[in-house]
């Protein structure tokens, strides 16, 4: 049998011997290979401050990545960690800015939030028996919950001197990845040389076998859930630093993109395998693609397709490296001549990848700059047709004024809309327009593409802390006091009222919100039953109204933040709505004026959206001419009844 296999071996010849290279460092070659193509594709790609921008794109995700890949390891999976992220970051800017808690003690405190909620973790899946997806899924929703209730939704500034964490040093050497380095570092050492590492791949590889042989499964699983708590709590402070505040809605769903960067990495999800370094490449992988389509300008929807086309080749690699017997071996377990090996494979990665890039950059080195400005728009969100209206408008002037424009969609998340942005400036984009998914959040992407000269023009909503060329927007509190006074007339000034609240944490939620107050004032007869979040969605409009209508059957009216959570709330009151029910919305969307046409929906706010993404284009063309700019541009907003609405274009 010796003898077969060992014919079998020298037979293979370099074929076997360059596809169980391959097989054995899969996720190495895709970095690889993504990285020459991206060369080849962008002119932008290969540049120091790109190339950065990606290692501190990266760094959050690997951070969280290197405490998930501890439990994946083990053979578990944590959901949890995103929202531990930011209810750590939330309890050190509470403590630290609202409580006057030294800033090292408040460091501790986040600290000791994420270990905390790590053993709760822990203890429900030792000895709850809870399986660790529902124990973590719970942790996941508790968490962000208790993010939101100490922040009452709305972020809070960070302290300077933690700030700095998401600096550079040197003036261009990136904290996040000097931090992001120091982790990998830490998980490695963890993983290869310490009790708890080799517990880790010894629970993973098969538990029962570990508890016959003495190990204290329950008390290593408690361990093993802490750490991975502490790397979260990490790498909430490090996004937060980023973004100069806590955001409670922060690092939302970026547990599946650490337990993809995990999986990516070479980690098996039925356990015992997987290394801190596979980690962080599966992490650079996400960090390159994300980057390397912004750059190429690929619609945000394709984006989120490709990313999970790569996930499930990374599993698919998995199953055939098991069928092949190509098995990594465990960290610290393999010979020296084995890291030996490694080191040379790594070794030689790198001056491939160097030589094949050196190359590919000669293709874009005699490109003269094109003819057309170039301008990106980087939007909060496409998943609302608010803002599919500002694109609809800012692409038809773009297309008028011969403006090369790239748009990009933040999903609602600040730190994703900071990526694009960095992506922006790096690049060398001529101007940028931004519509902050959280005006505080945005200030440091505004200040670095202002000591790179690029223009700035905000849409929508402001920028806090940092100086823009011109602010293009309707005013969300005057609209909500608009919406309050259209619906508090309608009811003879008397009646009861309910409002459905926007995404909580986001400036557009408190500040039409705030008009919705101010507009009510004047009319104390109007009394508001509830005041419920429904995240600006139609679905949770539609849910939230019909629970309200359970414990308030009586209403008489209500105000909802934007036109799909009223679009949803008409759904719910049914034949009510437009009878005995008036609904107000906000945005003038499609949907919306046609339920006004129809009667179902009383009035909506319009802000002309379509016009907001038109005379931003417009703004920042003339911004980079070197034009004279209005600081703030205000397109009037527009109450839109059934009587006026035939004669409204947007």
């Amino acid at each position: 049998m010796a003898a077969e296999t060992l014919k079998s071996g020298t037979g293979a010849g370099g074929a076997a011997a360059v596809r169980r290279l391959l097989l054995d460092n899969g996720a190495l070659t895709a970095l690889i290979v993504l990285v020459i193509a991206m060369s080849a594709l962008s002119g932008d790609f290969l540049t120091t401050d790109n190339l950065l921008n990606v290692g501190v794109q990266a760094a959050v995700t690997a951070i969280l990545a290197f405490g998930v890949t501890f439990v994946i390891v083990s053979a578990g999976i944590d959901l949890s960690v995103g929202s531990v992220a930011a209810l750590s970051a939330t309890v050190l800017a509470w403590s630290a800015t609202q409580h006057g808690v030294p800033v090292v003690i408040a460091v501790v405190l986040a600290v000791v939030t994420g270990i905390a909620a790590g053993l709760v973790n822990g203890f429900l899946i030792a000895y709850g028996k809870l399986p660790p997806f529902i124990a973590t899924l719970a942790m996941l929703s508790v968490a962000r919950g208790l993010s939101l209730v100490i922040s009452e939704g709305s972020p809070i500034a960070f302290p300077d001197s933690v700030s700095h964490l998401g600096d550079t040093l040197g003036g261009w050497l990136p904290v996040p990845v000097l931090v992001m380095v120091v982790m990998g570092l830490v998980a490695a050492f963890v993983l290869g040389r310490t009790y708890i590492g080799r517990s880790m791949y010894a629970i993973g590889g098969n538990e029962e076998a570990a508890r016959l042989s003495g190990l204290r499964v329950k008390k290593q699983k408690l361990a093993i859930y802490a750490l991975s708590g502490v790397f979260a709590a990490a790498a909430g402070i490090v996004l937060a630093s980023r973004l100069s505040s806590a955001q409670p809605q922060a690092a939302d769903g970026y547990e599946l993109d650490a337990i993809a960067a995990v999986v990516i990495g070479g980690a098996s999800l039925a356990g015992g395998t997987g290394k801190a370094s596979g980690t962080l490449i599966g992490a650079l992988i996400l960090a390159v693609l994300r980057n390397g389509l912004n750059l190429l300008s690929v619609s945000a929807f394709w984006q989120q397709v490709v990313i999970g086309v790569v996930i499930a080749l990374a599993v698919l690699l998995d199953t055939v490296r098991r069928k092949a017997g190509a098995i990594p071996v465990a960290a610290g377990t393999g010979s020296g001549g084995g890291r030996g090996r490694q080191a040379a494979t790594y070794g030689l990665a790198a001056v491939v990848t160097v030589a094949v890039v050196g190359a590919t950059s000669f293709l874009h080195g005699g490109n003269a700059s094109g003819a057309n400005p170039k301008v990106g728009l980087a939007l909060s969100t496409l998943n609302n047709p608010f803002f599919v209206q500002i694109q609809s408008g800012a692409k038809a002037e773009a297309k008028k004024l011969g403006v090369d424009l790239t748009v990009t969609d933040a999903q609602n998340d600040a730190s994703q809309q900071a990526n694009q942005f960095q992506n922006f400036t790096s690049s060398g984009f001529d101007s940028i327009i931004v519509n902050p998914v959280d005006s505080d959040a945005s200030s440091n992407s505004v200040k670095a593409a202002d000591k790179a000269n690029i223009p700035v023009i905000a849409v929508d909503r402001g920028v806090n802390k940092a100086t823009v060329d011109a602010l293009v927007a309707s005013d969300n509190v005057a609209g909500g006091e608009l919406a309050a006074k259209t619906v508090a007339e309608k009811l003879g000034g008397t009646g009861k009222i309910v409002i459905l609240q926007g995404q909580a944490g986001t400036s557009a939620a408190r500040e039409r919100a705030e008009g919705f107050a101010k507009g009510l004032k004047a009319y104390p007869g109007i009394q508001v039953l509830a005041q419920q979040p429904a995240d600006f969605d139609r679905t949770k409009g539609l849910d939230v109204m019909s629970n309200l209508l359970q414990a308030h059957p009586d209403v008489q009216g209500v105000i909802a933040a934007n036109d799909e959570m009223a679009l949803g709330a008409i759904k719910a009151l049914g034949s009510k709505a437009g009878r005995s029910v008036q609904v107000v919305g906000f945005d003038g969307t499609p949907d919306g004026l046609t339920a006004v046409e129809n009667g179902t929906l009383y009035a909506s706010v319009a802000q002309q959206p379509s016009q907001l993404g038109k005379i931003a284009v417009d703004n920042a063309l003339k911004a980079l001419q070197g034009k004279k700019v209005e600081e703030t541009v205000k397109v009037p907003v527009k109450v839109v009844t059934k009587q006026n609405v035939a004669g409204f274009s947007g």
